[in-house]
């Protein structure tokens, strides 16, 4: 699977949980800010830095995703077993 499609399988996760992946520019900001999960007006959102290499997108959803319940959600096994393998690290 490319890193593109893994993305986007991610992304599609995302949505299924409820969770808007939504990306912005942070170079603006001029503060050190790091991608992740909020809530904004009680709407959950992963804010994605526009920049950061597609590599990096994937590892910080991966370990955002694995840690939220996902079990019932339909998945291509490859990143199934992704997440799972996250998980554990994080256990």
């Amino acid at each position: 699977m490319s890193p593109e499609q893994l993305y986007e399988h991610l992304k599609e996760i995302a949505g299924k949980l409820g969770i808007a992946v939504v990306e912005q520019s942070f170079k603006q900001v001029g503060l050190p800010i790091k991608s992740g999960h909020c809530r904004v007006k009680g709407e959950d959102l992963f804010i994605m830095d526009r920049s950061l290499p597609l590599i990096k997108k994937n590892q910080a959803l991966t370990g955002f995703l694995s840690t939220r319940a996902h079990e019932n959600i339909f998945m291509p096994p490859a990143v199934r077993e992704l997440l799972h393998k996250k998980n554990k690290k994080f256990t």
